[in-house]
């Protein structure tokens, strides 16, 4: 244990930002591919808990983790919510393609099949490798194995809720009516997360927006949906205004002038040079086009907008030299 604790606290040492690095990494990456999350929680797991968990024992009386450094998997944990559980599937395939899975496991479908209700969750064990090469906040984990979950708010509340009430007594025996009454919640929740799912079906149906309408960030939601259809994704509310800045900045202010960027040959050129992991959001894509439209000014007249200025430039020229390499750029 003694060996455990050093290394722990070495690795802390030297990566004192390591939970805010993972949430950014998720963040971004999920805003790229189009998923309307609620928030995104990242934590490193203090020595207290790690240490707790590398005592823990089976019922023969073996050890859970014999080589606990390299057997837990959570000393990095990211917890993300989404709106609807229609994203989950979104949120995890978009993960999967961007890291080394090492375990997958879905608690919702593991709690129908065991005739029950309640703790709703996907959770997933992942491995920085290659795939999460361009990713630039996780540059300096590389082979780093994390935990990321993924639930809806209604289902996060009631865990949460749950794990106060029930988890917290120890080995306290919990009143069954507690139980019963958890049981019924969950059923109610799970209906209600039934009815977001609707919800989210039919937004943004409204399709008389005219060429010359001014964007803003509130409108552009419902015209994306009309130029585009559902071929892409949408995003959460507020990355419609870095959005609309970034279109605002290439000079982009009404509908006819987004709808000419939106060209499907230009999209499909765009899709082609970029070989994207996973199914790109509207927000990843429009800021492609744009970059392949007005190349290094893009970079300049936009390389500092956004919740991350530092990382933005040398992204985009990441994004740009592969354009230029599949020779799809118009000319700058």
């Amino acid at each position: 244990m003694a060996q455990l604790g050093s290394r722990y606290h070495e690795w802390v040492r030297a990566h004192p930002d390591a939970g805010e690095d993972f949430g950014a990494a998720v963040e971004d990456l999920l805003a790229d591919a189009g998923v309307t999350y609620d928030r995104v929680i990242a934590r490193v797991k203090d020595w207290p808990s790690m240490k707790a968990k590398a005592y823990k024992r089976k019922a023969d009386g073996s050890w859970m983790y014999p080589e606990p450094w390299e057997d837990i998997h959570d000393l990095i944990g990211v917890r993300v919510t989404v709106f609807h559980s229609t994203e989950i599937p979104v949120a995890i395939g978009a993960l999967q393609q961007s890291f080394l899975v090492e375990r997958s496991v879905d608690k919702t479908a593991e709690t129908r099949i065991s005739g029950g209700f309640g703790y709703g969750s996907h959770h997933l064990i992942l491995t920085v490798d290659e795939s999460s090469a361009d990713l630039d906040e996780l540059a300096d984990y590389p082979g780093v194995s994390f935990e990321v979950q993924v639930r809806t708010v209604l289902q996060h509340a009631w865990a949460e809720f749950e794990h106060d009430i029930r988890y917290k007594r120890g080995r306290d025996p919990v009143d069954p009516r507690v139980d019963r009454a958890f049981t019924l919640a969950a059923g109610l929740i799970e209906l209600a997360d039934q009815q977001f799912d609707q919800i989210a079906v039919l937004q943004y149906t409204d399709d008389t927006a005219g060429d010359d309408v001014e964007l803003t960030a509130e409108t552009l939601p419902g015209i994306l949906t009309m130029l585009l259809g559902n071929r892409f994704p949408g995003s959460r509310s507020e990355n419609y205004r870095f959005l609309m800045e970034i279109l605002a900045a290439d000079g982009i202010t009404t509908v006819a002038e987004l709808a000419a960027l939106l060209d499907d040959v230009d999209i499909e050129a765009v899709r082609g040079a970029m070989r994207y992991r996973f199914h790109p959001g509207q927000i990843r894509l429009i800021d492609d086009l744009l970059l392949r439209r007005y190349g290094r000014a893009h970079v300049d007249r936009t390389g500092e907008i956004g919740m991350r200025p530092q990382l933005r430039p040398a992204q985009l020229a990441r994004r740009l030299e592969m354009m230029r390499t599949a020779r799809i750029m118009r000319e700058e």
